[in-house]
Formats: C-alpha cells, structure tokens, sequence
C-alpha cells in the first residue's frame, strides 16, 4: 500500500509522547511544550531525540513527514540530516516565536528569527538533500508579532517554500488571536495579510473555522492537517472533515505529537473515524466518513496537503515509490485471520487492528529504508 504522510508532528515533543495530557492547549504549551523544546540548544538532547522520532515513524509507516522542531536552528539543521540519513521524505522547519513564551530564553527577538531562519535555509538548501526541505514554520498567530508574520511571509515567498503553523485549535486561543491582532476580521485573515496562506501552506487543526475562513482557504489552495488524537486528548474540539471536504480545501491527516500521544498514522486513521462518528451522534444528518476516505486522506490527502502529490500518494506512474508491505498475517501479531477475507477487507483489518509488527517493509523514493541497515539499528 502507499506509505502513510504525516502532515503535522512536533518532533521536539517526542520525549514526553504520551504523557501531560491534562491541561488545555495554552496552559499545555506554558507548563510542558516550552520547558522541553528550550533543551534543544543541547545538539546531543536533539540527537538522541530526532533519531528515535525519525525511526519511530519510519516503523509505523510514516514515508513522508511534516515536522516542527525548534527555535534552534543547528538543532532543526539536525533534524533535517536525520532524516535524509534514515531515508524519509520529511519537510522540517525552525520554529519562529517571538512572543508569548513563559520561558525566559524560549522566544527570539524579531531580528534573531529573521537572520536565523535566513541561516537555516541557506545552509538546509546547501545540503541539497534529494527528499527533505526547509519549510517556514512560525509558530502560531499568538506567538509571533505582526512585524515578524509580515517577515516570514516575504522569506517564504521569495524562496518559493513550504509553510506550516496552526489555527483555530481551541477557543480561547481563538479569543486571544482576537485581542491580538484587532484589525484582523479572522484567525485565518492573520495569515492572509501576512502572505502565510499560499498554495504551499498546511495549518494544523482548524477545529473552530468558519465557512468564510474555508472559502479563503480554498481560494488561495492552503490546506488543513486534521489532527483528532490531539484534538480529543486536549479537549479543542472536533473538526467537520465532511464540511472541510465539501468546500473543496486540501486535507490530509496529522499526529501531532505531543499533543496527539500516539506517533502512528494508524492511530490518526482510526481518531479520524471516531471524530466523524462523534459528529453523527450529534446530528444524525452528518454524513459519517468511511474508511475508504480516511486511508484516502492519510496517504493521496496528505501528499495534496503538502504540495507533494505530483512527487507521492500513490502508485501512479512517474511517482516515486513510497510504500509498506503489510503481512496482516505476521506471526504474533495483532490481527487473527478466522476466514479468506478480500484485498479491501484485509485493507480495513489492518487500518483498525494492525500495528507496526504488521508493515514488514518501508520504501521511500524505490530505497528500502526498514527494516533498518544494521549500522542504524537499535
């Protein structure tokens, strides 16, 4: 089957995956995200986190990965050289904040993230990697000025580049998005005035957006990263995929970790389902997603998301290959076949109950990347 892209995961919140779930998002970024991502000056902390992230995704299916990391930007040059080393196709970006950070040395001076993320294009481009780029990442509206969104929006454009950030995850950052930036009739017209929503744009979440919000989404070709796991696990609400859908904008699939606590797309597939289910219990009337949309989104949505599905997604000819090779049937694992099931049951089997003992082999770009050389094995 095609590999699985993950159009939303903060790598830098890996170590704490699965943990420091109890707050909402803006007191879970204060108490727990700032705290660990400012380790990150530390290259060896960086090492050994990345490393474990970039294989762990890699054994869960994940070919293709849209990271945050940090404000680091040697950390965040890591990052990307860790994945082209493991073989995964990755867009990863340096965090840019220069505001609203509740740790002391956890945000830049507008000038610093300027010349840092100069810095870290410059030298990411240099590498010239075949399958990982830079992508231009402020963090979100609420922490970064006006001055420094105008900025990054004009790097992005004159470097033809990728951008990710979040938007409209839960109310009350909704509320201060408000209070912010006064001039601004929505979340989504904050990053519309600064040049950030472009047919190269993913933004996270995007549980609370309006119709019109949607429509100029649509309008300019800027995609969502639907991330249920997170979503539920800090209670910010729950996205309409079907009305998302309906108004024609891009959307793929994210795990958000930390936020979400599993790394797996499987997990987002299945968070997917129950997220539409939730709103058919609400309304009868909500047209619930099948499975066969959900597998859709977490491989051809993804690549549509990312501005990548000329390159991946699927088997077309003139793709690269990128692709697992799932045994439903591996000994000891999870799925137990009682009778001869079809291709497509199998296919949902796997989607609801398999697990990484299931994905015998990863391919990325035609090159086996797992099971991993024995140089890099853990």
């Amino acid at each position: 089957m095609p590999g699985m892209i993950d159009t939303h995961i903060h790598a830098s919140q890996y170590s704490y995956a699965g943990t420091a779930l109890d707050l909402p998002l803006l007191q879970w970024l204060n108490t727990y995200t700032f705290p660990v991502e400012s380790r990150f000056k530390d290259l060896e902390f960086a090492q050994k986190v990345y490393s474990q992230v970039v294989k762990r995704t890699l054994r869960n299916g994940t070919t293709t990965a849209c990271y945050f990391a940090t404000i680091h930007t040697d950390a965040s040059l890591l990052l990307g050289q860790i994945a082209n080393d493991c073989g995964q196709r990755a867009l990863v970006g340096k965090v840019c904040m220069d505001r609203n950070s509740s740790v002391k040395h956890y945000k830049e001076t507008i000038q610093e993230s300027q010349d840092e993320t100069y810095r870290f294009i410059k030298e990411f481009l240099k590498k010239k990697y075949p399958l990982v780029k830079p992508v231009v990442t402020p963090r979100f509206a609420p922490s970064c000025t006006e001055e420094l969104l105008a900025q990054l929006g004009e790097i992005a454009k004159n470097n033809n580049l990728h951008i990710q950030s979040h938007i409209s995850e839960n109310m009350e950052e909704i509320k201060l998005v408000q209070e912010l930036f006064p001039d601004s009739e929505s979340y989504t017209d904050v990053y519309y005035k600064h040049s950030l929503l472009t047919d190269k744009t993913v933004m996270a979440h995007g549980c609370h957006l309006t119709d019109k919000e949607l429509a100029l989404f649509k309008e300019t070709g800027a995609s969502l990263s639907h991330c249920p796991n997170s979503n539920f696990s800090l209670c910010s609400g729950v996205l309409d995929v079907r009305n998302v859908l309906n108004h024609k904008v891009k959307l793929g699939l994210g795990t958000d970790v930390a936020g979400g606590y599993s790394s797996s797309m499987l997990d987002a597939v299945r968070r997917a389902l129950d997220a539409s289910k939730v709103l058919t219990i609400q309304n009868p009337e909500h047209e619930t997603l099948t499975f066969e949309e959900v597998f859709r989104l977490a491989t051809l949505g993804g690549s549509q998301a990312l501005s990548l599905d000329d390159k991946t997604g699927n088997f077309e000819v003139g793709k690269d290959f990128d692709a697992l090779r799932v045994n439903v049937a591996t000994p000891g694992g999870p799925i137990d076949l009682i009778q001869c099931d079809g291709p497509k049951i199998l296919l949902e089997k796997f989607l609801n109950v398999g697990d990484d003992r299931n994905i015998v082999e990863v391919y990325v770009a035609g090159r086996k990347v797992v099971p991993f050389p024995e140089t890099t094995s853990e």
